[in-house]
């Protein structure tokens, strides 16, 4: 569930903060908002039908629907609201590649759609930029200093005039998919079939004061908490590393946790949460990964990792199906590593939550999590059926092969 309603800018908020996001919404191409806010200007330059009475400072419906239709196109958490994270992605959303130089500056990391370009552009040109996650990063760097020096510039890593004028040249002939999505695909390919010696990040959401949701005798932090021992407890007993990005008296931001799992190398993060809703029906699973709204900016590995989660657990305790979405959340882009988030059925759903009160049921939940772990690397070899391998047919299995 969304952490970002604590006192930032919503619907009844009033102030400069206001009229500037809605400024810059509207400022937007159609093809990143097709529905601009109001901007009430006299002048006839937006859509003709404000409202009487009418203030750019208040953040009326018309600005909730645009930063809504907004996330959604960018793969944020769709509530509405103006956090720290909507707001970086909206202040992105203007730069075009060419509008500014671009370098890596670190700790004050340039990000925006420039960046987005320009990662894509480096990719497809077989110079890895790593993820396509919109952020000016050292892994960046590398591949522009290597595209310099490929076309016979001075390699010094920040993207001016003669470097743009160096891709310019190259764009018509260039085309093609991902070269960092073969690249992730392979690396799982040649790392063989087991999970043993690998290292997996537990991340249970929320923790510490943040208890997430709340509801019908469950809270959030501690379900999910318990859920990822349980996990750990299998994943160890096949000589799996795991990592846990926090204690029950701590909460890091998603920037931390992914900062922890890329420090520790790891192979997979796995992120666990469950969810609420005000309408009473809610019920289900879902999966997400690291996917926006181009091809070339999403983690192949992480969706089909993501799939194989939900079709197991849907499978072995009949909750609703509610499908794996791509999503841009901080957590999923910033990690070097695919990423999955599973939101295990709702809290506020009172079958959900009485079969989630059932320590019987999470262990199923976690006997399911550690077996999609391992058929993401059984890869053609994978010909079982999902929901019922046991984590003794894959030690059979493993041992037959090895």
């Amino acid at each position: 569930m969304s952490d970002s309603k604590s006192g930032l800018l919503g619907l009844g908020s009033h102030g400069p903060e206001v009229a500037d996001v809605r400024a810059r919404l509207a400022a937007l191409p159609l093809d990143q908002l097709p529905e601009p806010p109001h901007l009430g200007a006299p002048n006839g330059d937006d859509d003709g039908a404000v409202p009487d009475g009418f203030d750019p400072a208040r953040f009326d419906a018309s600005l909730e629907r645009a930063v809504r239709a907004f996330q959604q196109h960018k793969g944020l958490i769709v509530d509405g609201v103006v956090g720290v994270e909507t707001f970086t992605a909206i202040d992105g959303a203007r730069w075009a590649l060419g509008d500014r130089i671009l370098m890596h500056t670190p700790g004050h990391l340039l990000r925006g759609e420039d960046v987005v370009t320009l990662q894509e552009r480096l990719n497809t040109l077989g110079f890895a930029a790593g993820r396509v996650d919109g952020r000016f990063g050292p892994e960046t760097e590398r591949a522009v200093r290597s595209f310099q020096r490929a076309y016979g510039l001075s390699g010094d890593g920040s993207v001016g005039p003669d470097t743009l004028r160096a891709f310019k040249d190259l764009r018509r002939s260039v085309s093609g998919g991902s070269a960092n999505v073969l690249r992730e695909r392979e690396l799982v390919r040649r790392s063989g079939h087991s999970l043993t010696g690998r290292t997996v990040v537990l991340d249970p959401g929320h923790g510490g004061s943040n208890t997430g949701a709340v509801a019908h005798g469950l809270v959030e932090s501690e379900l999910v908490m318990d859920l990822a021992r349980r996990i750990e407890g299998r994943l160890t007993v096949i000589g799996v590393s795991v990592v846990f990005t926090r204690t029950e008296h701590t909460c890091p931001s998603e920037d931390e946790r992914a900062a922890l799992a890329n420090d520790a190398g790891a192979d997979l993060v796995l992120s666990l949460h469950c969810d609420s809703h005000d309408a009473a029906e809610a019920s289900g699973v879902a999966t997400f990964f690291f996917g926006r709204d181009r091809k070339t900016s999403w983690s192949a590995v992480g969706e089909h990792l993501a799939d194989l989660v939900l079709r197991e657990v849907v499978a072995r305790t009949g909750l609703e199906n509610c499908r794996s979405h791509g999503r841009s959340w901080a957590l999923l882009q910033q990690t070097r590593m695919p990423a999955v988030r599973i939101e295990a059925g709702y809290l506020s759903h009172p079958t959900d939550a009485a079969r989630l009160a059932d320590p019987a049921f999470r262990d199923t939940l976690a006997e399911a999590v550690l077996v999609s772990l391992q058929r993401l690397y059984l890869g053609d070899d994978d010909t079982a059926t999902t929901g019922v391998l046991r984590l003794g047919d894959l030690r059979a299995y493993l041992a037959a092969h090895s």
